[in-house]
């Protein structure tokens, strides 16, 4: 997933962090868990969750069997420790440690292994649908990442990922280049929130 063509690792915006972007560009479960995180946060904070956590925790990188070890109180710590890792530490906690839990259950630990052999678009929805804490939203917005930033393109992956796989769009995390593309998520965010106060669609 986070390898380029010439084998470098990808280069990431979403976190507007470079160490944190570093670690987004070279996990896989980073990027999984920025995007679990993402939910009633900034975008910003959400994808630098990875980076403190590994941080807190005494390493460069975020290991799925060792975070689903983790004694439970223990690790609630690591995310309630000011600052804080999100706006609902407690309840995020435990669900990383699910969902890490999962990825040790249904794939040896390795959260590449979701997309890496997935055949359609439709198969890895499915796939990613099922993790803890990954609605349909979530899972198409993740597939939209995979098939946008580190070319994860199982066939009909656009259409498995709805509008959020359109080319040129702005509507989620997976159109993140840059502070510029940021400020154009946020705005149609924003736009999308007032046309659903209205009963309108975007």
């Amino acid at each position: 997933m986070t390898k380029s063509d010439n084998g470098k690792a990808r280069t990431m915006r979403i976190a507007q962090e470079p160490e944190a972007d570093e670690l987004l560009g070279r996990s896989p479960l980073a990027a999984l868990v920025g995007m679990l995180l993402d939910q009633q946060v900034p975008m910003e904070w959400a994808f630098t969750g990875p980076f403190t956590l590994a941080r807190r925790m005494g390493s460069d990188d975020l290991d799925a069997r060792e975070i689903a070890a983790y004694d439970p109180d223990a690790f609630t710590e690591l995310f309630t420790t000011k600052p804080a890792l999100h706006r609902y530490p407690g309840s995020m906690a435990k669900r990383v440690q699910q969902l890490c839990q999962y990825l040790v259950d249904e794939y040896d630990g390795r959260p590449e292994a979701v997309w890496s052999d997935a055949a359609t678009g439709a198969e890895l929805l499915k796939r990613l649908n099922a993790l803890p804490g990954f609605g349909t939203q979530k899972a198409q917005i993740f597939l939209a990442l995979l098939g946008k930033q580190f070319d994860v393109r199982p066939t009909g992956w656009r259409e498995a990922a709805g509008a959020y796989g359109d080319e040129g769009s702005h509507r989620s995390v997976a159109d993140i280049t840059g502070p510029e593309s940021l400020a154009e998520v946020r705005a149609f965010k924003q736009r999308a929130k007032a046309a659903a106060r209205a009963g309108r669609s975007v």
